[in-house]
């Protein structure tokens, strides 16, 4: 029965994404209605993350950022949903990278980086990074519980040259890479829950005491690799624009969770400006 649901999700997705992003956006103004009102997509998760994250704003400040989440939220589907059916040009043109020259840099003087970003605005579509840059760039993913769903989107992420790599396998795919003389960008999503049992880590992060990854830290440090935070703005409705902000150029001999901290940190202030960009139906805090 999955795999039949999943593939009647498949060819519908298909079908309805070969219509231009402005007739999707009808779709998702549908998606509100329905993830919003009735009865209400995850609605008890979000409004409690709210209230612990912001427990100075007024219950009619949060409604009102919980209503621009959700509308961001059902944008985000059908625009993760077009990268079956866009071109490159297209998704180059909707996600701009605003100063490639760091990485330029950073390529000519042989950096291997790490690149930090998190659930904020449109993650899926910096998948056309690679054509910003001479990197090799690999988005660092953890599997889905879905084999038919974790095809999918792994076939989503790899259409514009990137190389997906499974956390499990990072470091063979480093030692490969650096054997074969070709520079790295490794991204890594850095805002998820670990699995009770893999937390090593707690930090102070909206307000609350958090379960962080360690991954971007210990690579970095492993091998001595730059350190970028990836800034996404949304423009506008399908327009965005990427700003990479240089945390650390040289990570070696730093102090343990300096790296975890500066890039947490650097989440909650983009968050505290713009809360509703945020995926906020994600169970942070559940342990």
């Amino acid at each position: 029965m999955e795999t039949v649901g999943f593939y009647i999700f498949y060819w519908i997705s298909r079908v309805i994404t070969l219509l231009p992003l402005k007739a999707l956006y009808l779709l998702s103004d549908f998606l509100f209605l329905l993830l919003y009102y009735f009865p209400g997509y995850r609605r008890k998760v979000v409004i409690t993350n709210h209230r612990n994250a912001f427990p100075g704003k007024s219950e009619k400040e949060l409604a009102d950022i919980r209503i621009k989440f959700y509308r961001h939220f059902c944008d985000l589907i059908v625009e993760t949903l077009k990268l079956i059916n866009i071109s490159s040009e297209e998704l180059a043109e909707r996600m701009n990278y605003e100063n490639p020259e760091l990485l330029d840099k950073l390529f000519a003087e042989g950096r291997d980086v790490v690149l930090v970003y998190s659930h904020y605005c449109n993650w899926e579509w910096t998948s056309i990074l690679p054509s910003f840059t001479g990197y090799k760039c690999i988005p660092v993913y953890r599997a889905l519980n879905n084999k038919h769903f974790d095809r999918f989107m792994l076939r989503l992420r790899s259409k514009n040259k990137g190389t997906p790599v499974a956390m499990s396998a990072v470091i063979r795919e480093i030692l490969t890479n650096r054997k074969d003389n070709v520079k790295g960008l490794y991204g890594l999503i850095a805002d998820q829950t670990p699995p009770r049992a893999e937390i090593q880590y707690r930090t102070r992060f909206l307000n609350q005491d958090t379960p962080v990854y360690l991954g971007a830290e210990k690579i970095a440090l492993k091998y001595d690799m730059a350190v970028i935070f990836l800034n996404i703005r949304k423009l506008r409705r399908g327009y965005y624009s990427s700003k990479m902000e240089l945390l650390f150029e040289h990570t070696s001999g730093l102090e343990k969770y300096f790296v975890t901290d500066t890039h947490v940190k650097r989440l909650e202030e983009i968050i505290v400006q713009k809360p509703e960009h945020w995926l906020w139906t994600h169970r942070r805090w559940k342990y």
